[in-house]
């Protein structure tokens, strides 16, 4: 940067100098011309994250069905019950009177006599329950009961996947500056003839 400013300052006195001895007649022993030089700049392509990638979970919800399965809802039991006695009706004819002579009021040729009469023996069919079969305790099993019963049963679990993503990047140009332009002066090179 030093050396940039006296080359300006020698420059600039160079100039001021040439212009004067110009301006008065003089010869030129120096000359010099402004130089500009640009900015030199390069393109460079980089590998730049476009998205830095992950996990997604992939969920599958549980499936459930329906199975039919019969099942006990009551176990075999032993009971007791009372068996009534068993009748029948059966009939008898039996002697309800054994006859023989009675004394009885009559009428005869309109006068109230007493009489002794002979009366035959009288019979009656008479009903009598017997019994066949006496009342008895009779033992009673009942069988297990069962019932046809539909429940819920999971088919297949829930699943869960994980899907891993790579990040994904992209090559982007960009400019970048090599050099910074500058500006100076150059010494111009004037032939032996032209001084004069």
């Amino acid at each position: 940067m030093i050396r940039k400013t006296a080359s300006s300052a020698i420059a600039s006195l160079a100039v001021f100098g040439m212009v004067s001895e110009t301006a008065a007649g003089g010869r030129a022993v120096e000359c010099y011309e402004p130089v500009n030089r640009p900015s030199v700049y390069d393109t460079v392509h980089e590998k730049v994250l476009v998205s830095p990638g992950g996990q997604i979970v992939d969920y599958d919800p549980p499936i459930y069905g329906t199975r039919e399965s019969v099942e006990q809802i009551a176990p075999a039991r032993v009971t007791y019950e009372v068996v009534p006695a068993a009748t029948r009706t059966v009939y008898h004819t039996v002697k309800v009177d054994d006859g023989g002579y009675a004394w009885e009021w009559r009428i005869i040729h309109g006068r109230k006599v007493r009489c002794k009469v002979w009366r035959k023996a009288r019979y009656a069919r008479v009903a009598e329950t017997v019994v066949v079969e006496p009342e008895r305790t009779r033992r009673v099993v009942i069988p297990a009961e069962y019932e046809s019963v539909a429940r819920e049963v999971l088919v297949r679990p829930e699943q869960r996947r994980v899907i891993e993503i790579p990040p994904s990047y992209r090559m982007v140009a960009r400019r970048v500056l090599v050099r910074e332009g500058s500006s100076g002066w150059r010494r111009v090179h004037m032939p032996r003839h032209c001084r004069y």
